[in-house]
This record gives C-alpha cells, structure tokens and sequence, in this order.
C-alpha cells in the first residue's frame, strides 16, 4: 500500500517566489494551455505542455458534486481519460466539503496535466484537520483515502499558508 506524503516543495498551479511565474497559475475557472518556456525563459531545451484549469467551490455536497462534473468535463474537453481522475476528484472535494469545511469559506479545485502526469488538488481552509489513510475495516470515516490510494500513483497532503491545506493526487497518463 502506498504512503501519503507531505509535500513542501513547487507544486504545478502553485506560484513560486520567483517574478516569472506569470498569470498562468491564476487561472480560475477555465482552462489555459503553457508551455514551462513561457513561465521561466531560461529554460530553452524542452518545451513542456501543461494544461491548467482551477475552480473555487462552495464547501458543500453540491460543491463537491459540482468539483466533479467539472473536472469529468474539463478531462473531457483535453482528450484524457476522465473516469479515474472523476473518482479520485470526487472523494477528495467530498473530504473538503465535509472535513476542510469553515463556514463562509470555499475550497478549491486545481487540474494540472502534463503528456505524463494528471495533478488533482483540493485546497481547503482547514489546516488543522489532515486527512488520515484508514485501513480496511476501520468503522470511522477516512476509509474514502483508501479509494484514492488505490486509484492514485502518489498522493499527499500540503500545508498552508495558513489556515490552508492541499491534499493532491497524482495519475500517471502513460504506462
């Protein structure tokens, strides 16, 4: 079985400390298409193509519900597979609606794909609940992470700012 990690590092759809990061990383609520040339000039010999979409949901069942119709549609809408990653959107927007929830305070939904990898991350307001992976059986809630472990190459969890958290999942696209 998989760990989850705790991820501190540049994450895709994170803005760096760096000037260069551009508008490409305030995307909200559609998608845009970049290449890694176009956000740091000082990388000349690759291009890499990422796909971007981002979305900010109210921290209900209707938000979550919603959070995976749009990631279905914007998979859709990019030609990749969609029914894993509506799965894996699903569980981790429903945590956020129900776990990450603070009243008056939304929670976010970011896609990032590459020719390789798929990133799913949901940002919530709540810092202080991180997820806990149940083992099969257990009678309490988190058993949903066992799902997402199952589905997901990588997953994690990565704090802040303050009171923030992201929990992220990562599907390799090829084999």
């Amino acid at each position: 079985m998989r760990k989850f990690m705790v991820d501190s590092l540049y994450r895709p759809g994170q803005p760096s400390d760096s000037h260069r990061t551009h508008r490409l990383h305030h995307c909200s609520g559609y998608a845009r298409t970049a290449t890694l040339g176009h956000v740091n000039p000082e990388i000349t010999q690759a291009s890499v193509t990422v796909l971007q979409f981002s979305v900010q949901l109210s921290a209900t069942r209707r938000g979550a519900r919603l959070a995976r119709l749009l990631a279905t549609e914007q998979l859709r809408s990019w030609g990749l597979p969609f029914e894993t990653a509506a799965q894996v959107v699903a569980e981790l927007a429903s945590n956020a609606a129900l776990h990450g929830r603070v009243l008056g305070r939304d929670f976010s939904l970011a896609l990032a794909a590459t020719e390789r990898t798929l990133r799913i991350e949901v940002t919530d307001t709540r810092s202080d609940r991180l997820p806990v992976n149940r083992q099969p059986g257990d009678d309490e809630s988190g058993r949903g992470l066992i799902l997402v472990d199952a589905l997901a190459d990588r997953w994690g969890v990565s704090p802040g700012p303050a009171p923030r958290k992201t929990v992220w999942a990562e599907i390799d696209l090829l084999p």
